[in-house]
């Protein structure tokens, strides 16, 4: 299983983070590069616990959509919660710096100790916030083709 707190996908997702150019076209969907990383920078501020998300019922039960979110390849276009959807334009090397900064805090914090934040569906461990981080980021690189 892919986890963030592994030091070689860690260290290949912030190779990719750094391989991005500014002005990089997405694959599909709407976001623009800095918005990506915004975008992906506010779930991970969610998952240290420095933003809380209203909390949703999910289209699936729990157990369906963690085994989709961790299993399944991840369709183009999927919808996303209100607090992480990008509208507006950002710096884009500020959020570059930033979710290299945000990468290095998540995966200094120990898998099994500690509180994590809440998801959108739900309370989810250490080790599944891990999976979901890497898979997350992972997909949006590939969205703009790093």
């Amino acid at each position: 299983m892919t986890i963030l707190h592994d030091p070689a996908t860690r260290d290949a997702i912030r190779v990719r983070i750094r391989m991005l150019p500014a002005g990089a076209r997405p694959r599909w969907g709407k976001m623009s590069v800095d918005q990506m990383l915004w975008h992906c920078n506010q779930v991970l501020r969610t998952s240290l616990g420095e933003i809380r998300v209203v909390p949703r019922r999910p289209p699936l039960p729990v157990s369906v959509l963690k085994f989709v979110l961790f299993h399944m390849p991840w369709p183009h276009g999927a919808p996303t919660a209100p607090e992480y959807q990008a509208d507006t334009p950002h710096d884009f090397e500020a959020e570059r710096r930033e979710s290299l900064e945000l990468i290095d805090r998540f995966a200094a914090r120990e898998l099994d100790h500690g509180e994590w934040g809440r998801a959108v569906f739900g309370r989810i461990s250490g080790w599944e916030w891990s999976r979901l981080q890497a898979r997350h980021l992972d997909h949006h690189l590939r969205q703009f083709g790093v």
